[in-house]
């Protein structure tokens, strides 16, 4: 998590608590360590967020403090709830946690009379789609093409046949029945495309393609014309 997110997601915690918060479990919320929180404390009150309390103490809010509000009109805020919602046919786990928490930030900071058109009873998708039965964690292939890492895939083909290589992961495609990564592969020494429900072991190599992501994508949307 970047520190950005994780200091506005301690300004939401404090927010929502009636109590002063400590940091073992604001640590514990959050997935880091104690040391990482009274640093991340420090930062807010640094920045005069209003943060009080003290270690082995707790940590509190103070009343009144508001963060900016956004601006979305009516057709704004139900395109948000749309596309959120469309996230669960991917059948990818971490973008829809991911789509939870960006609909609970974006509450946060709606004004009052707007955050009521949040409420997803009003527009919905039905969750026909892609599989959620995946070998392999998308994330951490997702993580992959953002770093620019290699990977190292085990792969079934539709024949039945294993194939054991290692790639360039550019782009994960979302279809509508299935998710397909989009890679340079160094065994065919050409980009090729793997399903991802075929894909039975991923590695992340300690080798990567760094500054050459955005070439390798250039490349193969001129060569497959990908959507």
């Amino acid at each position: 998590m970047a520190r950005s997110d994780r200091l506005f997601d301690i300004i939401q915690l404090l927010r929502a608590a009636k109590r002063p918060v400590r940091a073992v479990d604001l640590a514990e919320a959050l997935e880091v360590t104690e040391r990482t929180i009274y640093r991340d404390i420090a930062a807010l009150q640094g920045m005069r967020v209003p943060v009080e309390g003290a270690a082995g103490i707790g940590y509190a809010m103070r009343a009144g403090f508001d963060l900016p509000p956004l601006m979305f009109d009516a057709e704004e805020i139900e395109a948000i709830i749309v596309g959120m919602a469309l996230l669960r046919r991917t059948g990818d786990k971490g973008l829809q946690a991911a789509a939870h928490k960006v609909s609970g930030k974006i509450a946060a900071v709606l004004p009052p009379d707007r955050s009521a058109a949040l409420d997803a009873t009003r527009l919905q998708v039905s969750r026909w789609g892609v599989a959620t039965d995946f070998r392999i964690d998308l994330g951490a292939i997702r993580r992959a093409i953002r770093d620019e890492r290699k990977l190292r895939i085990d792969y079934t083909d539709e024949r039945g046949r294993s194939s054991s290589r290692s790639i360039r992961p550019i782009a994960i495609v979302y279809y509508i029945e299935v998710v397909v990564l989009a890679a340079w592969c160094e065994k065919r020494r050409g980009f090729r495309h793997f399903r991802a429900d075929r894909i039975t072991d991923c590695q992340i190599l300690k080798d990567d393609f760094k500054g050459e992501g955005e070439s390798l994508r250039a490349a193969w949307n001129a060569e497959h014309q990908a959507p």
